[in-house]
Formats: C-alpha cells, sequence, structure tokens
C-alpha cells in the first residue's frame, strides 16, 4: 500500500497530486468501464442541457474558477 504523507502536503500539493493521478487514469479511457448509472446521469444531463437548464464550462476555465474561489 501506498502511503501519501496528506497531513505534509498544501493544498496545492494535493490539488497537483489529484491532476496528476486524473491525467493517468484517463490515458486510456477503454480500460475502464463506465458504471451503470452513469449512462442514466449522462441522458439526464443532456436533457437538461436541452432544456436550457444546464450548462457547459472549460475544464481549465472551471479550475481556475475554483482556484480564484478559493483565494477570496
Amino acid at each position: 500500500m501506498i502511503q501519501i504523507p496528506l497531513d505534509k502536503m498544501t493544498r496545492e500539493e494535493k490539488l497537483e497530486a489529484m491532476e496528476l493521478l486524473w491525467r493517468d487514469l484517463t490515458r486510456d479511457p477503454d480500460r475502464y468501464e463506465s458504471p451503470a448509472w452513469h449512462a442514466e446521469e449522462l441522458k439526464k444531463t443532456k436533457e437538461r442541457v436541452a432544456a436550457g437548464l444546464e450548462t457547459f464550462v472549460d475544464w481549465e476555465a472551471a479550475k481556475k474558477e475554483l482556484r480564484d474561489r478559493r483565494k477570496k
């Protein structure tokens, strides 16, 4: 088991570690199967988008917005 010193890491270091893990996990998307509930949630989201109740934000812009909020 890998031990990560989370209690000694800054928030920035933790976020960077999460991004590195996510990048690695998503490198080969065909290797992982989506859970059964995922298709239903995607369908609901598509319906909300079509109804104008939901919008998309670029992932980089969303991360920047969250980081900016945290600084306030």
